[in-house]
């Protein structure tokens, strides 16, 4: 199963992840984290097809899929 790790303290929310990803492995938390925002949580990583696409398009290098 493929990881996908999340920075917290560099996501702010921005939602680019949720909408980027082909098979919508994410979502926005309810939780916030300690700058106020709303983090991007994977929540179906064994949907993920690892093309990398959160990764790229993440403006503040706050996602990591481990291949």
């Amino acid at each position: 199963m493929t990881r996908i790790l999340i920075n917290t303290n560099y996501c702010k929310g921005c939602g680019i992840c949720v909408e980027i990803c082909p098979v919508k492995v994410f979502k926005l938390s309810e939780e916030v984290n300690e700058k106020g925002y709303h983090i991007a949580n994977p929540i179906n990583h064994d949907k993920c097809i690892k093309c990398h696409l959160c990764e790229l398009y993440c403006p503040d290098q706050a996602i990591y899929v481990e291949d």
